[in-house]
């Protein structure tokens, strides 16, 4: 899809003059000449270890009782051993897709040595305990040989960690250990980003929206939905700023953080509509939805799919949904889209406004 819209662009610029054939050609065989993001025999790879990893947890599971503890210990070991150094031999060679393979089992088997030690020891902790523990050298391990496939598995583990709190405390909050969940996820994209392994950060994202409707499932109050809504454009708008470090920050991180700080905002709306449904109040947060939704467009609409997408689904809905619930009202449907366009119109005037203030910045320091 992206080969056949580079090669069209390439054409057009040719075509323009603004591209000589022999360069365009050129830049077309380097993008030709890059490895695959999607590779079957990597997927493969990656099915074998986990589908090997989930045998040797299963084994442990079984509690291996007509074999010796010392015996039990020492094979699970010498498995984690000898999968490491065979991943550190596969690194060198430069075979990624078996190291990341043989990685994945060392990090579940990780796991497995937990419990199992556990098991034959009558050890005195808990699941979340394990957990934790896990997570940690899971870490570790995709630090150490900067592995994107451990990084996947902190991130399924990261999950795992806060459904097995939520499971344990009947989905109450208690002590420390919910803030544990924003923190693995911000673990996660800090490996994500020293690994490299781009799609596993939308684990992480996803944690933390998790992570936020369950706030909400505590207290479900007003103010906690209207934090949501406001914090989610605050970061909309911080992540279009023109401000070196963290325009390079967004750049890195692609579509993401954009999309995701907006999905906030509109799950915050989407649960002020819940605590509000008539009066004023609902005519002020529909035109606040309608503008935020122009507004989210306005800054990320042009580069932004997922956000475009996503704001042109949220400006809709609240359409139909406004006109649904004022027909036949004083307001009346012709009068709401009447201040709906001006709304609109005002934020379009006030972004246009911004943009050209931007960009004569931009321009000045470049000169």
């Amino acid at each position: 899809m992206y080969r056949g819209r580079l090669e069209r662009d390439l054409s057009v610029w040719v075509g323009k003059g603004l591209l000589g054939q022999e360069t365009a050609a050129l830049l077309l065989a380097e993008y030709d000449g890059r490895p695959a993001s999607f590779s079957l025999g990597r997927v493969l790879m990656a099915l074998a270890a986990v589908l090997l990893a989930a045998a040797v947890l299963l084994v442990v599971a079984s509690n291996w009782e007509a074999i010796p503890r010392l015996v039990r210990v020492g094979v699970i070991l010498a498995l984690i051993w000898v999968v490491h150094i065979a991943a550190a031999r596969m690194l060198a060679r430069g075979a990624t897709a078996a190291a990341g393979g043989l990685l994945v089992i060392g990090a579940m088997s990780f796991g497995g040595a937990i419990s199992l030690v556990g098991q034959m020891y009558h050890l005195s902790g808990d699941e979340q305990t394990v957990m934790y523990l896990w997570f940690a050298i899971a870490t570790i391990s995709a630090i150490l040989f900067r592995s994107g496939a451990v990084t996947v598995v902190a991130g399924f583990l990261s999950w795992a960690s806060f459904a097995v709190y939520l499971q344990n405390n009947d989905t109450h909050w208690l002590g420390f250990d919910p803030w544990m969940a924003p923190v693995m996820a911000v673990i996660t994209i800090a490996l994500v980003r020293y690994t490299g392994a781009e799609r596993a950060r939308h684990l992480a994202y996803l944690l933390l929206i998790g992570w936020l409707a369950w706030l909400y499932s505590l207290y479900e109050e007003i103010a906690v939905a209207l934090a949501f809504a406001v914090g989610g454009m605050a970061a909309v708008v911080l992540t279009a700023l023109p401000l070196p470090r963290i325009a390079s920050l967004v750049r890195s991180a692609g579509a993401a953080p954009a999309f995701y700080s907006f999905l906030v905002a509109a799950i915050g709306f989407l649960l002020l509509h819940i605590e509000i449904e008539d009066g004023w109040r609902l005519v002020v947060l529909g035109l606040a939805t309608l503008a935020a939704s122009v507004l989210a467009i306005a800054l990320h609409g042009r580069d932004n799919g997922a956000v475009r997408y996503l704001a042109y689904t949220t400006f809709a809905a609240e359409m139909l949904y406004l006109a649904s619930v004022t027909v036949g009202s004083i307001l009346g449907t012709s009068s709401l889209f009447l201040f709906s366009g001006l709304v609109v119109a005002l934020v379009a005037w006030i972004v246009i406004r911004l943009e050209r203030r931007f960009s004569a910045n931009a321009q000045g320091e470049g000169a």
